[in-house]
């Protein structure tokens, strides 16, 4: 059944009819409809922060607030959560404290990527998030600016105050719980469908009947088939409404991961897990691409350059694929069968990725190499675990992404390490067997010799690391080079 798209724009409802474009993207639909300006468009593919809003989502009872890239964010994903843009924060003629803040710390020049700023700092500020340095980078690395150097933008962060907008926090709650819908969304224009079932249950029904739509987690991809590729997208299923799919579940020695997991919700349990699960995370994207993106999308699109499943392949990941009432589960490393071909039937889904639990003692390394450390997509990325007893090693599982047309296990290399001792000379024949494994191409990141060198390197590296000879690198963290 057909309804509109309802959401709050500073506190009053919006409607957008049930025929709305389903790939309408909220940056021109702020601009071109609701002549909202302040919001900018720069890349239109998630990277610059320019086009930033904040998003209000009803948390239990409270509400969470997230800034997001409006460039790739379609507008159905509005539906029951309010939204801001830079118009919202100043009242009565008043400048808000984020917005006073860059004024008094000359934080803006030409002003064009103003506006991103300002929203990540409002969104930083109405979750109460840490103001000093280093965590002010990591809730500014989703927005560049060319003017200013940053620094007089992270000192406007240290000095915004408190949030004036507190006080609407109660108000805002009780008109979200109203807005709540009790059904899922349906549109349709023009002969396109856009679907957001409210359960697992009801998603599988919906692909069960549209089994060649294209299913939309955070969009954080999907969203540049529209902006860059200009595909006409004729059905969409989100799983985003679905609200069992959100959901993270311990057993015993494993961690469920619900396939509507945002990343940044899923940060602080894959940290949890291993220290460099969490560090490669925060790496991923800025931070506004973790408030949308999730780890099953990033799985299913089946990039060979995704910076999860390599780390997931060498922890064992498993997946757990749904077609109607009918689930299966395999190893991560079987999904991805070639170059933009995943083991996934028409009409099923990721419905979780289930991650087992670090055994204490083990060597679990992670490795990206980027050309920027923030926000930049791997040339080499390595997952390694290896299991050692009495100076032997027992298992081995090795896996990369960016060197070859999926993320891949290094087989060859693991074969050259178990049942070995844990030796340099162990290691550096495993770092030679890896030319076995993989003939990676040379390509705008990195050549096909850098790429085989450098990861050979991070094997290398990992040993030596354990060994203590590289004490200067924190054994927890995700290293890069550049």
């Amino acid at each position: 059944m057909t309804r509109p798209i309802r959401f709050l724009l500073d506190g009053e409802i919006r409607e957008l009819p049930a025929d709305t474009d389903p790939t309408l993207t909220v940056l021109n639909l702020l601009r071109y409809h609701l002549r909202r300006t302040g919001t900018k468009e720069g890349c239109a593919e998630g990277d610059c922060g320019a086009c930033t809003v904040v998003l209000g989502e009803l948390s239990e009872d409270t509400v969470r607030f997230r800034a997001v890239n409006a460039c790739i964010l379609f507008a159905p994903m509005l539906d029951g959560r309010a939204l801001f843009t830079v118009e919202s924060l100043g009242r009565e003629g008043h400048l808000h404290p984020v917005q006073q803040a860059m004024v008094d710390s000359h934080a803006s020049q030409c002003g064009f990527c103003t506006p991103g700023f300002v929203m990540s700092l409002y969104a930083a500020q109405r979750e109460g998030a840490a103001t000093d340095a280093a965590n002010l980078k990591d809730v500014l690395a989703g927005n560049l600016c060319r003017c200013t150097g940053y620094g007089p933008i992270l000192a406007a962060g240290q000095a915004m105050g408190p949030d004036s907008h507190a006080a609407d926090l109660p108000a805002l709650t009780t008109a979200l719980a109203a807005l709540q819908p009790t059904e899922g969304l349906a549109l349709e224009h023009k002969g396109r469908r856009f679907f957001a079932p409210r359960s697992a249950d009801d998603m599988a029904a919906v692909l069960e009947a549209h089994p060649e739509a294209t299913v939309l987690a955070g969009g954080t991809d999907v969203g540049l088939w529209v902006t860059k590729q200009h595909r006409d997208l004729a059905t969409i299923v989100s799983l985003n409404e679905a609200a069992d799919l959100r959901a993270i579940d311990e057993f015993g020695d494993t961690i469920r991961i619900g396939a509507a997991v945002r990343y940044a919700d899923a940060h602080a349990t894959l940290a949890r897990l291993h220290p460099a699960l969490g560090e490669l995370l925060r790496r991923l994207g800025g931070l506004q691409v973790r408030n949308l993106g999730t780890l099953s999308g990033n799985i299913a699109n089946g990039s060979p350059i995704g910076d999860m499943p390599p780390a997931l392949i060498a922890a064992g990941a498993t997946l757990v694929l749904r077609k109607g009432r009918v689930r299966r589960e395999m190893p991560l490393e079987a999904f991805f069968l070639a170059y933009g071909r995943q083991d996934r039937q028409p009409g099923e889904f990721i419905e979780a990725v289930i991650v087992p639990k670090i055994p204490t003692g083990r060597i679990f390394k992670i490795a990206k190499l980027s050309k920027r450390f923030d926000q930049d997509i791997s040339a080499v990325c390595m997952g390694l675990s290896v299991g050692v007893e009495a100076g032997q090693v027992t298992d081995a599982r090795i896996a990369f992404g960016g060197m070859a047309a999926t993320p891949k296990r290094a087989t060859a290399a693991e074969a050259a390490l178990t049942g070995r001792p844990w030796t340099a000379e162990t290691v550096e024949a495993a770092a030679e067997a890896l030319a076995q494994d993989f003939t990676p191409i040379t390509d705008m990141r990195a050549s096909a010799d850098y790429r085989l060198e450098a990861a050979r390197n991070l094997l290398r590296r990992a040993f030596l690391e354990v060994a203590g000879a590289a004490s200067s690198v924190r054994d927890a963290e995700a290293v890069a080079y550049g």
